[in-house]
């Protein structure tokens, strides 16, 4: 016991090992029980960070007055006396490994007890930390890449990703998993889905709702399954791997380009629009419901450049032709995000004319989360795609997006950009609404 009996008990706190039993209590008020998790190197001063026995984690800054009492042995000790190896054999120099690559986000977030909002993780050791069961069932090396919550991620982003997925792949991975966060998570895919090409193995990006140090965390099995997927090499493309419910058990894996977050905090955030997920990750392996690109011979290549000179542009009642036309003034190519079938109001009608006159790209898909555009079922449609308007079928806005930046870097002539738009690339396509026949 320390504190009132003279010493300070943030001397024994502060050298606590990760995984210790403790009990604190504060002469004058309440007592806590937990384990300790790690510290971080922002938290404040006289700050331990505790994992009580409901589940939820805790800060208690330590004053000199508190008692603390250590329950059970050292685990370092534990380790010591335990029977068998107390680590794991060291890994083969050449066997299959998986490459995961970090770019912040909550999946490689932590809880701030001083501030008690959530940064990211910046070092490997903290990552394993969280992740310790990381490596049980095969190899997985880690690869920082960035260090950003995702809504700061940008297009040049993605193709330094790319660059790296290529990277690693050369350096022998069987398959890579990208860890990211999860707000702009469906660009990141439909963006990579465009820029991977050739593929010899899965790219598998996954997320997490909650950071790896809450008790709800969806984190690590998320990363788990993702994993799984990455080292099956049952495809060669660009998925995402998440939740499919609630609870734990059973994953969905939605292709690259399908996938949109539909909630802001659930587990099962993330849904295929237009059709089921490809497949699925449980207890029992993986399965696959909907026909997957195989893994190629390779090698694969990242074929970019992206022009950050392409625009999405949600249509809104208000939203009027001068904002819009200022919107896509200094852009080469826009694309729509309509109401419907594909639809922004009349008065728009000129702008848009103007700017397919001057050689700029105007795209048109639909806010709707299901279903397909076509400009000949209203007037409004018709005039549009009279004006020179190109319809991109079932495309989400955030596909839609990513594959003008794509197009735009790979032609000037805006024809030639539009065939790119309208050309199947990735499997973004469900050629069934496309072609009109949604029974």
């Amino acid at each position: 016991m320390t504190g009132t009996d003279g010493g300070d008990p943030w001397d024994v706190v502060r050298s606590l090992p990760t995984g210790r039993r403790v009990e604190i209590s504060d002469p004058r008020g309440p007592t806590w029980t937990g384990t300790t998790v790690p510290r971080q190197e922002m938290s404040g001063e006289r700050i331990v960070q505790l994992k009580l026995d409901s589940g939820y984690n805790v800060g208690v800054r330590v004053d000199p007055s508190f008692q603390v009492r250590l329950i059970g042995d050292d685990p370092r000790e534990e380790r010591k006396r335990a029977p068998g190896p107390t680590a794991a054999p060291a890994p083969v120099d050449d066997a299959p490994w998986v490459a995961l690559l970090t770019t912040g986000g909550t999946i490689a977030s932590r809880v701030d007890y001083e501030t008690g909002g959530v940064r990211p993780v910046r070092e490997e050791r903290e990552i394993l930390e969280f992740y310790p069961e990381l490596g049980t069932r095969g190899r997985v090396r880690i690869v920082p890449v960035l260090d950003r919550l995702s809504e700061d991620i940008t297009p040049s982003d993605w193709e330094a990703l790319a660059s790296r997925v290529v990277g690693v792949f050369g350096e022998g991975a069987q398959g890579v998993v990208v860890a990211h966060g999860t707000d702009t998570l469906a660009f990141t895919a439909s963006a990579l889905s465009f820029l991977l090409q050739d593929l010899p193995g899965p790219v598998v990006l996954v997320g997490a709702q909650r950071s790896p140090d809450r008790p709800s965390s969806d984190g690590p099995s998320n990363l788990a399954a993702g994993v799984e997927v990455a080292r099956s090499g049952l495809l060669g493309e660009v998925v995402v791997v998440m939740h499919a419910a609630l609870s734990d058990g059973r994953y969905a894996i939605h292709r690259g380009t399908w996938v949109r977050k539909m909630h802001s905090s659930r587990r099962d955030a993330f849904r295929s629009r237009n059709g089921p997920p490809l497949g699925f990750v449980d207890a029992t392996g993986i399965h696959f419901e909907q026909p997957v690109r195989p893994a190629g011979a390779g090698p694969p290549r990242a074929d970019g450049p992206l022009d950050p000179h392409g625009g999405l542009l949600w249509f809104y009642p208000g939203l009027t032709p001068t904002q819009a036309e200022r919107f896509a003034d200094e852009l080469r190519g826009l694309v729509l995000a309509g109401t419907g079938l594909g639809h922004v109001g009349a008065a728009h009608l000129e702008w848009i004319r103007r700017a397919i006159g001057a050689g700029k790209v105007v795209a048109m898909t639909t806010q709707c989360l299901e279903g397909n555009v076509d400009p000949f079922v209203y007037a409004t449609g018709r005039e549009l795609q009279r004006a020179g308007v190109l319809y991109l079928g079932d495309l989400l806005p955030e596909a839609a997006y990513t594959k003008l930046l794509w197009a735009l870097g790979h032609a000037t002539d805006p024809r030639a950009v539009e065939a790119l738009l309208l050309s199947d690339v990735a499997g973004e396509f469900q050629w069934r609404h496309v072609a009109g026949d949604e029974a």
